[in-house]
């Protein structure tokens, strides 16, 4: 019998050359592509933040995948656990 993969939820804040370079665009598509839930907005002091859900090995895809995009620098990150939210559906970028 197969077991439902535990999903989680994460705020993660990246800094680096991370706004205008494509990456919340990136970001969504990768998301789409992995099945994880959430959102991702810049931020004023040239930051990116994220809320994603979904299983550990799809979060870490869809990290993969900004990492390996053009023009995108990932200095560093900072992580927080999160609860999970129940039904949410769909990943997008959100405004201020």
């Amino acid at each position: 019998m197969l077991t439902k993969r535990k999903k989680v939820r994460k705020y993660i804040r990246f800094y680096g050359q991370v706004q205008a370079v494509g990456f919340r665009w990136r970001t969504m598509q990768a998301a789409q592509l992995y099945g994880a839930t959430g959102w991702v907005r810049n931020e004023y002091d040239d930051s990116v933040s994220m809320e994603i859900q979904g299983t550990e090995r799809q979060i870490d895809d869809v990290i993969a995948a900004l990492d390996r995009g053009s023009y995108i620098v990932i200095e560093r990150m900072e992580v927080k656990q999160l609860e999970p939210v129940e039904d949410e559906n769909g990943f997008r970028v959100k405004y201020h």
